[in-house]
């Protein structure tokens, strides 16, 4: 893996795990058997220092993970324009890793974090809804291998 360019941005690894635990979404990208590339906007939720989505039982992103399981996923967290100045402030961070689908427990672990995170007002509904879709919903989890942030404040 190539080093940061612009190392001066770069933030502490545990901010960069804020950036990603407070992100709303995050863009999952892959690469298809042609090496041709595919990002796709996803919801998440951060579990161990592991990545969950969820997703339909087919498409094209799962046929990319099934050829090759190493991807990246960046979540862009807070920013402003600032144009007066021809600039942005932005904090961002990516993570490389190795993605899998998870089954049983660990899928349900998956889902249940996906509510916590998004509905969590709506917890208990949350966790009666999960068996409904369950046959019919995928969950993968991104084991991380590397996690870089950057920042301009």
């Amino acid at each position: 893996m190539r080093e940061m360019r612009r190392k001066d941005k770069a933030v502490p690894e545990d901010y960069a795990y804020e950036i990603l635990n407070s992100g709303e979404f995050g863009v999952l990208s892959t690469v298809s058997e042609e090496g041709k590339p595919y990002g796709v906007p996803l919801n998440f939720c951060v579990i161990d220092n592991c990545v969950y989505f969820h997703c339909a039982i087919e498409g094209e992103k799962i046929d990319n993970i099934r050829q090759n399981p190493y991807v990246s996923f960046c979540v862009v967290g807070e920013t402003e324009i600032l144009p007066e100045e021809f600039t942005t402030k932005y904090e961002s961070v990516i993570i490389f890793g190795k993605i899998e689908e998870v089954f049983n427990g660990e899928k349900q672990k998956g889902l249940e974090g996906l509510v916590r995170k998004y509905t969590p007002e709506f917890f208990d509904k949350g966790i009666k809804y999960i068996p409904t879709q369950i046959k019919q919903t995928r969950v993968f989890k991104i084991t991380i291998e590397r996690i870089t942030g950057k920042a301009q404040r």
